[in-house]
């Protein structure tokens, strides 16, 4: 048996995949900690899991960061962007480092890992060693020599021209972020590590092992990546007790086909993307819309809505997604994930962060239409779902990709190559006792 740390940003899009690693760490017979926000206690223990809370980083509330974060109030764009990887995510790792310390102390691991994004876990090995990986749960943000900078939405070049603009935008990158790389060395040297000049693709990748959902055609099939990256697919999240479909799933799917529609989970504003996809299908009889507002128990919208319309806070996606003909996401990356793992083709209006990037990637598999904004019009949507529903092509991408997510293992794959790097520490022998 090996004892695992795993970390995750207090996100639900970050908790869930880092805890279906958990979940499968734990079904190979492995003692698993999950260090993240105390709001999610629940989530980790069904995983079989502990949790640590953050107790010396600053614990928020993913859906009002700027009752933390002040200097995100009414920000957009990339400065939203740059402000919220600052203040969320660097200049909370000193404080994260400072409890990874406690809980060492109180209880050593064999191995560490952190998503993407959990810097206080990528100082905290630099300045202790040991087996460390990172779990991109993100799109692969892994710079290299091909393509544009990840994020920037933007497609691989294909003649001289555009590989020269990849070739300035990579150049010119660490330019951009230089507020970002000033916060990292600050982060640093309060922790008493001497600053490395380092970028975020830099700092928060491990070069012992980078355990990284998605897939090959997720990453605009490049060729300039490491041995130690392995995509895994889809990491979906253990079944547990699950809120079950609504009485009226059954009786008003049959004979409709099913337009699947969500913003995600979190600071969802359905006026962005709900409202005027339900305009755009409001006569469209022979269709039934759903709609995941997002939160449990938030099942009705601040607007009325068609008659071929039905909402609901959370469904349990291994009920609903075989029945989807077509979705309109936002581009969080575990719900596209789940949905292309299904086969369904998409309609995407990513809007920030890396939504613009996830929308860009799958657009660039043809399994979907990009609408390059996350505040769509009713004519932008309904013409993203003609051209999805009428051209063939666009399922049998979703399938392509579909196929390869599945054959990548998952986190059965990632709890194997977790095992793996943590051997040394623990022994050559698996097993609960050993």
């Amino acid at each position: 048996m090996a004892r695992f740390l795993l970390s995750a940003m207090p996100f639900t899009g970050h908790i869930n995949p880092v805890r279906a690693v958990a979940a499968a760490l734990v079904a190979r017979g492995h003692d698993v900690r999950v260090y993240s926000g105390a709001a999610f206690r629940g989530p980790v223990e069904s995983s079989g899991a502990r949790l640590v809370p953050w107790h010396h980083a600053p614990d928020f509330d993913e859906n009002n960061l700027a009752a933390t974060f002040p200097r995100l109030r009414g920000k957009k764009g990339l400065g939203q962007l740059l402000i919220n990887v600052e203040d969320v995510f660097i200049n909370t790792s000193p404080a994260q480092v400072e409890d990874l310390r406690d809980e060492w102390d109180r209880e050593p691991w064999d191995a560490i890992a952190g998503d993407d994004v959990s810097i206080g876990v990528a100082l905290y090995a630099a300045q202790n060693g040991g087996p460390w990986a990172t779990i991109s749960i993100t799109p692969l943000n892994l710079a290299g020599t091909q393509g544009p900078p990840s994020g920037m939405g933007l497609w691989p070049g294909t003649n001289p021209f555009t590989k020269g603009r990849d070739a300035v935008l990579r150049a010119i990158a660490p330019l951009l972020a230089r507020s970002l790389a000033t916060a990292i060395a600050r982060s640093e040297n309060s922790i008493g590590l001497q600053p490395r000049g380092l970028n975020m693709e830099q700092i928060t990748f491990s070069r012992q092992l980078i355990v990284a959902s998605g897939s090959p055609l997720l990453d605009f099939e490049r060729t300039d990546r490491p041995d130690f990256l392995h995509f895994v697919g889809e990491l979906r999240t253990p079944r547990t007790a699950s809120p079950a479909m609504p009485a009226w799933w059954k009786s008003d799917v049959d004979g409709r086909r099913v337009v699947h529609v969500t913003q995600g989970t979190q600071n969802v504003d359905p006026t962005d993307l709900i409202l005027p996809t339900l305009a755009a299908l409001a006569d469209r009889d022979d269709l039934l819309v759903v709609v995941t507002t997002g939160v449990p128990g938030e099942d009705e919208l601040p607007f009325p809505i068609p008659a071929n319309t039905r909402v609901a806070g959370i469904l349990p996606y291994g009920e609903l997604l075989p029945r989807v003909d077509v979705a309109v996401t936002n581009g969080g990356w575990g719900g596209t994930l789940a949905m292309l793992a299904r086969g369904i083709p998409l309609v995407i209006a990513g809007g920030d962060l890396d939504k613009p990037e996830v929308a860009s990637r799958v657009a660039w598999t043809g399994a979907a239409v990009n609408l390059k904004t996350g505040t769509p019009t009713k004519a932008q949507v309904a013409a993203g779902l003609d051209t999805v529903t009428t051209d063939p092509s666009y399922r049998d991408a979703a399938e392509r990709v579909g196929v390869q997510l599945q054959a990548l293992g998952g986190a059965a794959r990632a709890a194997e190559l977790l095992e793996q790097l943590a051997q040394p520490a623990y022994g050559s022998t698996r097993g609960p006792g050993d």
